[in-house]
């Protein structure tokens, strides 16, 4: 059987002899720097140099003790500062003088030499996950462009693009291997480096927690004694619902769940013990799970922000062209695990407040060029795997929970979010029904803000031909997105038109007053309040919800009928932290991008109740596949709410000008739907 960690340790033989004696050149180079004794007229840099060798030789140092006794022989608070300590210098109050931080090396070294040394520090920073994992191999290859860096600068003068061609020959050299290494941690289930680390271990010794490599909060922390304490037959049921969820959604998209059985598994730390229940239950349904990412509570989101865009460095013609050729052979080296694979199960956290980053002109930007070639590469990858695992035979399925900095009502917002989550999906189908019936009848629907909200849009419906076997919506219950609560389809693009105006989301990064207008179902203008200057507002909507397009279709209109989960998130005054999964429930929604069928819009899908075909599964966009695949999908699909309390009227308008009304001030009108009223009764 294939393992993970036999594969690093092959990998790191070639270069173990390299490694070690790099470190004794980077420990002379620490020496020589030391007081900036050398390169007396480049003392800054001199001085960057030192620092970062002090790391590289910190990590390497921490990868050598690294093993299952170093996290037994120590105490919790020992390992706890440990973990701190390796985060310490990225935290708020530390970034402004790190060279992690754009700005700072920007003011250290000027602009370009500041930009690449803050993204090459950035490099030397990941050494705190490839230490946990052994991966001795990258670690040697990026000590050699540190020593090779100091000696381009040693005794000469500084050359720009010197430096940077280091990074590039770096960054070029190992590219199939990188990509087979991203296929395999994130596809096979025998490469899980994860899940040994607490499956046969004690979870209530939480020691574990700091043996992932990753930031440790009070959040993962109390995530894990809360989960620990909890009822035993409580989190089995909620596993298995989750597990029937993701079997479920096989069942409505019309697929054999048997051709494929291992699902992939991404969670947040501190959710271990409900993870283990979830592999159960999966396990009942011949499903062999295993985890293929961790996350935790992030240090520094502007970190994170600051170098989203440092392969700038880099992403050219020729890059581009490796990528595609070094994937295609790793994709074709690694069929034998990827025919295997079924899907993925996201266990998501939510709780933090809201985050709205600075805007930095130091930051590295992708030029109109290498965003062309940024989408093409995304494009190709996504087509790349859906051919080795077709969205014919393969689902998802998605659940969120809160997390302790959501506040002081943790537990008792705890236990509503599982009573969400646990909704009986049979009742709402019943009421959906109703709701998909009389858009049935519509030509197109017509919706409208209330107050300060300034939306007004129409979005156009497809025609049906046959309305006895055939449906615009999807009657969407607790699988594939959980909670319970949405009926969807993919509007047409010609003559849906208006305003959508979002007063406050939050959309992984926060957006106030985002104002889209779409002509003919493409965004045609855009704003947003957030910063002080319209051009600033405008580059922060193309950067992080366009990019890398100049426009995207609306690819999704749904109506969400959770109005429990609405009044759950007004009593606790918790609605800008929840996660899009939840409040898409809430309201109306409208995603921007792809559709929800795409890469399977040739499978027929009929809803349960009245056993009629979905139809509206492409849009004029999506439909581009048949004659030029590239030109079909955006690889983007962001929903959008606007909640209840924002709305003036849904409105269902057929070809002859008749009306209905869904929902009106807020609540719903439509006979046969009164009883989602209630929970704003009660």
């Amino acid at each position: 059987m294939f393992n993970g960690r036999e594969f690093y340790r092959e990998e790191n033989l070639p270069y173990i002899d390299m490694y070690r004696e790099d470190l004794i050149k980077i420990s002379d180079i620490v020496s020589e720097t030391e007081g900036c004794t050398c390169c007396k007229d480049k003392v800054e840099l001199a001085k960057f140099f030192n620092h970062t060798g002090k790391w590289i030789l910190k990590m390497a140092s921490l990868e050598e003790k690294l093993n299952k006794e170093y996290f037994t022989a120590k105490s919790f608070e020992e390992l706890r500062e440990e973990n701190a300590e390796l985060y310490r210098e990225i935290q708020p109050e530390h970034y402004e003088r790190s060279y992690a931080n754009p700005c700072y090396a920007v003011k250290v070294f000027g602009n370009e030499i500041g930009a690449l040394l803050s993204a090459v520090y950035v490099k030397y920073r990941e050494y705190i996950g490839l230490s946990f994992k052994h991966k001795i191999y990258r670690m040697a290859e990026y000590n050699g462009l540190f020593v090779d860096m100091f000696s381009a600068i040693r005794g000469k003068a500084v050359d720009y693009n010197a430096l940077k061609a280091l990074l590039v020959e770096l960054e070029t050299k190992n590219v199939k291997r990188d990509y087979i290494v991203k296929l395999k941690e994130g596809y096979c289930r025998d490469y899980d480096f994860y899940s040994e680390v607490f499956s046969t271990g004690d979870l209530t010794d939480l020691r574990y927690l700091f043996s992932f490599g990753e930031p440790i909060s009070d959040n993962e922390i109390k995530t894990a004694r809360f989960l620990n304490s909890y009822d035993e037959e409580k989190l089995s049921i909620l596993a298995e619902s989750i597990a029937a969820a993701y079997e479920s959604g096989f069942i409505r998209d019309n697929k054999d769940m048997s051709k494929r059985s291992v699902v992939r598994l991404i969670y947040s730390l501190g959710q271990e013990r409900l993870l283990k229940f979830i592999d159960l239950a999966l396990q009942k349904r011949k499903l062999n799970s295993f985890v293929c990412m961790v996350e935790s509570t992030e240090v520094n989101k502007q970190y994170s922000y600051d170098h989203r865009f440092d392969n700038a460095l880099y992403l050219d013609e020729a890059y581009a062209k490796l990528v595609e050729v070094s994937y295609k052979a790793a994709a074709e080296s690694s069929k034998h695990f990827l025919k295997d694979y079924s899907g993925i199960l996201l266990v998501e956290k939510f709780g933090e407040a809201p985050y709205s980053p600075l805007s930095k002109k130091e930051c590295l930007k992708l030029s109109e060029t290498q965003n062309a070639l940024h989408m093409k590469i995304r494009s190709m990858s996504r087509q790349l795997i859906e051919s080795y695992t077709p969205e014919t035979e393969t689902s998802f399925c998605i659940v969120a929970f809160p997390s302790p900095e959501i506040g002081e009502h943790f537990e008792e917002i705890f236990a509503d979010i599982c009573r969400i989550n646990m909704l009986d999906s049979k009742h709402y189908e019943a009421i959906q029904q109703s709701i998909i019936d009389a858009l049935d009848l519509g030509d197109y629907v017509h919706v409208k803000g209330c107050g300060n909200n300034k939306t007004d849009i129409k979005v156009k419906l497809h025609e049906l031909k046959n309305p006895a076997g055939e449906t615009n919506f999807e009657n969407c219950v607790a699988d594939v997105n959980i909670p319970v609560g949405e009926v969807f389809t993919s509007p047409v693009l010609k003559g849906t038109n208006g305003v959508l105006h979002i007063e406050e989301t939050y959309l992984g990064l926060k957006y106030k007053n985002l104002m889209l207008k779409f002509e003919d179902g493409f965004i045609s203008d855009y704003s947003c309040t957030n910063f002080d200057s319209e051009e600033e507002n405008k580059k922060y909507i193309e950067e992080n919800l366009i990019f890398p397009h100049k426009t995207l279709p609306l690819g999704e209109f749904a109506i969400g009928t959770n109005t429990l989960a609405y009044v759950i998130a007004r009593k606790y005054d918790i609605v800008e932290k929840l996660p899009v999964l939840i409040i898409e429930k809430m309201g109306p929604h409208f995603a921007i991008g792809d559709t929800c069928f795409s890469f399977a819009e040739d499978t027929p899908v009929y809803n349960p109740t009245d056993k009629k075909e979905i139809i509206a599964r492409d849009n004029e966009k999506s439909i581009l596949r048949k004659t030029d695949i590239n030109k079909a999908y955006t690889n983007v699909h962001t929903d959008i709410t606007l909640p209840y309390d924002g709305l003036e009227f849904i409105t269902v308008v057929t070809k002859t000008g008749e009306k209905l009304d869904l929902i009106r001030d807020g609540r719903f009108v439509l006979a046969g739907t009164e009883e989602l009223n209630k929970p704003f009764e009660e």
